[in-house]
């Protein structure tokens, strides 16, 4: 009982000092839509369709929509600050 108790406060630890340690917004560089579009292309072989720019509270996604080359449709979501 206290050892789970005690991997349970160290995982709160160790997500916290992640998150702090992780790259701060305001320094992050942020690519553009171009840039998302050309690594899902990359990343997929496929055929972009259409790209969607969302914002989620301070955070710009792109969603891209691709074709495959096997001919499934996917929605893939880059984050901008990257």
């Amino acid at each position: 009982m206290l050892a789970a108790q005690f991997r349970r406060q160290l995982l709160v630890v160790v997500a916290i000092a992640a998150f702090a340690v992780g790259t701060p917004q305001a320094y992050a560089a942020e690519i553009s839509a171009q840039e998302a579009v050309d690594r899902v292309q990359q990343e997929t072989g496929g055929k972009v369709l259409s790209v969607q720019t969302l914002r989620m509270g301070k955070r710009k996604i792109f969603r891209i929509k691709v074709l495959t080359p096997s001919g499934q449709v996917r929605v893939i979501e880059v984050q901008a600050d990257q």
